[in-house]
């Protein structure tokens, strides 16, 4: 007897209905596993929920236009998080020249919400309160380093899945999560320096 795990079908056989059946039900279900970590990848890059929100769809509404452009045999996931990198490179592009936009819209970060502490605790506001200082010191990285951040430690891809994301090599990925960790490594230990005093 197979498990429900095993009877599951692949992203990728999903996808190829979608180019060549045009499968409505293979990509309904390929929006349905993927509209979370999307809209979660998103919101990371441009720390706007609901821009998240729209740019989300919006990666749907490429992948159904572009899937002629999908190469049978590939990994699905790159393919999706180039579509949406690109929609918050070009969002991100449209507020720098847009001077009248509220910069403190769209720089709050919404998954740093307070969390109200519970009684007795402390190690789980401390966990949190670590995150949260992580979250906005990732939000403070330029927009290249901040794209392989969120890909390869908090998506989980690896650096050649985040290489193809970005059309980049794997070795100018490898190059800038180094860089990112450095400015991360600096920027926390110089915030819990400040706390310590």
């Amino acid at each position: 007897m197979s498990s429900p795990v095993e009877d599951r079908i692949s992203d990728e056989v999903l996808m190829g209905r979608v180019c060549t059946l045009e499968d409505e039900a293979a990509f309904a279900e390929l929006m349905q596993r993927w509209e979370q970590p999307i809209k979660r990848y998103l919101a990371r890059m441009v720390l706007n929920s609901g821009d998240a929100e729209d740019l989300a769809q919006e990666s749907f509404v490429r992948l159904y236009q572009q899937r002629a452009r999908f190469e049978q045999g590939q990994p699905f996931a790159p393919w999706l998080y180039a579509i949406a990198t690109n929609l918050a490179r070009n969002r991100l592009r449209w507020w720098k020249r847009r001077p009248s936009v509220d910069l403190d819209s769209w720089t709050r970060n919404p998954s740093a919400a307070q969390i109200e502490p519970v009684p007795g605790a402390a190690e789980l506001l401390e966990r949190t309160e670590r995150a949260r200082q992580v979250r906005l010191v990732v939000a403070e990285l330029p927009v290249g380093l901040r794209e392989v951040v969120v890909l390869c430690e908090f998506e989980e891809l690896g650096q050649a899945e985040a290489a193809r994301v970005l059309g980049t090599t794997q070795k100018a990925v490898e190059h800038r999560l180094s860089r990112a960790r450095d400015r991360l490594r600096t920027r926390l230990a110089a915030l819990a320096q400040g706390e310590r005093r």
